[in-house]
């Protein structure tokens, strides 16, 4: 069961009023321009290919697999972390936090830390036997944060995938 408990802080500095909750079919668009925004930070605008129809059944359809939380300010989605539950042979049920993004303007004023905290809590109320996620080597500003969560970073491994159009042609 999904803590639905919403926590906010506020950034004097700023007047911001973050607001984290559980996503909902309707934040869907807004999580969709997220992922756009992460995908172009990290070069790789071309490898979204995802449809919001596709998004919408994968989270919300018969079948969901995925949730997510999301940041709000002022009604307006400004960050989420999307996750799933993934299987490992050697270690169980784990959560596996596929996305943390946090729109530019919104960056370094503790948004990332309240969403990644919120996971964290969420894994643990679940009974996960931990987390992971992946991390761009070059990344270096979110090396640094998950740094401060003394969180592993493994090397060696290296990610192999195949794409719709090749799982057509087989």
């Amino acid at each position: 069961m999904i803590s639905n408990v919403e926590c906010s802080i506020s950034d004097f500095k700023n007047d911001l009023m973050t607001k984290i909750r559980l996503a909902t079919k309707e934040d869907c668009p807004r999580l969709l321009e997220l992922i756009n925004e992460l995908a172009l930070y990290e070069k790789a605008p071309h490898e979204v290919t995802v449809t919001l129809q596709e998004f919408e059944d994968a989270g919300f359809g018969e079948n969901p697999v995925w949730k997510a939380f999301v940041a709000e300010d002022n009604g307006i989605i400004i960050g989420m972390a999307l996750y799933y539950i993934r299987y490992s042979t050697w270690k169980g049920c784990r959560l596996y936090l596929e996305d943390l993004v946090v729109t530019e303007e919104y960056r370094g004023r503790g948004i990332g830390k309240l969403l990644f905290d919120k996971i964290v809590i969420e894994a643990k109320e679940q009974g996960f036997n931990g987390m992971t996620w992946q991390v761009l080597d070059w990344n270096e500003p979110a090396l640094n944060f998950y740094k401060k969560y003394e969180a592993g970073v493994e090397a060696g491994w290296l990610n192999a995938s195949l794409s719709k159009e090749q799982l057509l042609n087989y």
